[in-house]
């Protein structure tokens, strides 16, 4: 089975000290053990990215270097199979967004929605999984639910 990772996931796991951090690891652990495959999107690691080097003073921001955010990205892209944008996944982005009435930060989970419909995954795994519920396409877990 193919799962999405919400990039709530990717910044849990690269975090030590994060509250979610554990339940998250053994998610991954048990579905990577089970033979399921993880992915994730480009804008995936933008958000990881924005994160990562937003400064710690900020609202939830690591703190951390490019350098060492590069690293982080890179272990990511190396553990998880990514799936391409296209005009395809853009298309689809704008189908949804307007048959959900789909506004403000929404937006960015519709898009990577639209990506897993492009590429067939019908399952994500996200800390925020109820944000998801509007789409009957897609099953949303948590790392609990795993």
């Amino acid at each position: 089975m193919r799962y999405l990772a919400d990039s709530n996931i990717l910044l849990r796991v690269s975090q030590v000290s994060d509250r979610h951090y554990f339940v998250v690891r053994d998610a991954l652990e048990t579905l990577w053990s089970r033979g399921d495959e993880l992915c994730y999107t480009s804008q995936n690691i933008a958000e990881f990215w924005n994160v990562c080097t937003r400064p710690a003073a900020s609202r939830e921001g690591f703190g951390l270097s490019v350098t060492e955010t590069d690293k982080r990205a890179k272990l990511i892209e190396s553990r998880f199979t990514f799936l391409p944008d296209g005009k395809r996944v853009h298309d689809e982005w704008r189908c949804l967004v307007v048959a959900y009435s789909i506004e403000g930060v929404s937006v960015h989970d519709a898009r990577l929605v639209a990506a897993m419909l492009v590429h067939g995954v019908t399952n994500i795994l996200s800390i925020d999984a109820p944000d998801f519920a509007r789409y009957p396409e897609i099953t949303a877990l948590h790392p609990n639910d795993i």
